[in-house]
């Protein structure tokens, strides 16, 4: 049993926290937890829907770092003990509990230190996905539900909800497209670097000669916009048509129209929406897409301006994939823009994609 090396790892672990928690302030946070309670408790407080809505929502954050703030304390603490019963008792089974904890400590760090590169306006908001099979037919489609899959399982590993607003079947097999909400603190700083094409290398399943294949599929990451941004959108503007949902192999048909297809006439935007819930439901989630939609639309023309006034050249084409999935002659998983590579493809397949997008936001912001 190690246990020097085990007590340096600690003391490593601990001058980071300290650092983490200088550059959060967190006494600050603290002190405005307390005033933000405060005014949940005045008198009127619930008539200004969008500022109460706001209070709670900032109120709720705030308490979510500092609660996992301390839950880090708790591990340090608990981590110590054992590592103390260990070295006093001679006691193996102490020492792998406390190598256990720091590992999980390690981990739980690294979270918190994302979450202080996550300074973007809508970072803390939830995120909304839309995935576009390329062309190729029921090769790209099957690939389009396999990057479905592979979200759903990350966000389940990192506890976020998901929440299907759009499916459509593929002919065979697969997807046509789906749009779905990942709902949680910060869902849309996580998941923003996903956007682009993904590039998956295989022995096709649907080729009878078992011939190598390269599929496409796009990946949208938007943010979900609060009804306290103000996106100017006319009624007389909306055209709305109700239709039958159509959902996974049945599972979120509805017998009424409760589908709804929304298109923005000045734009051209069309975005739809359909669960199984109502369709004044679905009119919300689809008016909160296509708000998105409109927000990332006037981005990048405020971007494409500031570059042109630049002179720069930005390359947004289909084929500009950031990252490949091969399985076929070797595994691998490799992001293009940081150059992190990960062998285990089934894990990747799996929801394991955390480290993907660590390397991309520390990438991005050094």
């Amino acid at each position: 049993m190690d246990f020097d090396s085990l007590k340096i790892t600690l003391n490593e672990l601990l001058s980071k926290f300290e650092t983490l928690k200088n550059t959060l302030k967190l006494d600050d946070k603290k002190q405005k937890i307390d005033k933000l309670e405060k005014e949940t408790l005045k008198e009127h407080f619930f008539e200004d829907r969008k500022s109460s809505a706001k209070v709670l929502s900032d109120l709720k954050v705030l308490k979510d770092l500092v609660d996992y703030i301390e839950k880090i304390e708790t591990l340090f603490s608990d981590t110590k003990v054992y590592l103390e019963l260990a070295e006093e008792m001679n006691d193996q089974e102490s020492f792998k509990e406390a190598q256990k904890l720091s590992k999980d400590l390690k981990e739980k760090l690294e979270k918190l230190e994302i979450e202080t590169l996550l300074s973007d306006e809508y970072d803390i908001n939830n995120a909304i996905l839309t995935i576009h099979p390329g062309a190729g037919g029921t090769e790209s489609q099957d690939w389009a539900l396999m990057l479905f899959r592979m979200y759903t399982r990350w966000a389940q590993r990192t506890n976020f909800e998901v929440e299907i607003l759009d499916y459509q079947d593929g002919e065979e097999a697969g997807i046509k497209s789906v749009s779905f909400l990942v709902k949680g603190t910060y869902a849309y700083g996580y998941l923003k670097g996903e956007s682009g094409v993904h590039r998956l290398v295989r022995i096709s399943p649907f080729d009878a000669n078992s011939r190598r294949h390269t599929s496409f599929a796009s990946v949208e990451v938007l943010p979900e916009i609060s009804d306290n941004i103000d996106i100017d959108i006319r009624p007389e503007d909306i055209q709305m048509d109700v239709y039958r949902a159509s959902g996974a192999g049945g599972q979120h048909v509805n017998k009424t129209s409760s589908a709804v297809r929304l298109k923005h006439i000045p734009s051209g935007i069309v975005v739809t929406c359909q669960t199984e819930r109502s369709q004044l439901q679905n009119r919300e989630y689809a008016m909160s897409l296509l708000k998105a939609k409109l927000y990332k639309q006037e981005m990048e023309k405020h971007k494409k301006m500031i570059s042109d006034l630049k002179g720069e050249i930005t390359d947004n084409a289909w084929g500009n994939q950031i990252r490949s999935y091969v399985f076929c002659p070797y595994t691998l998983v490799k992001d293009h823009r940081t150059g992190f590579e990960m062998g285990n493809i089934d894990a990747v397949m799996d929801g394991k994609i955390s480290d993907f997008i660590y390397e991309y936001l520390k990438n991005k912001n050094n």
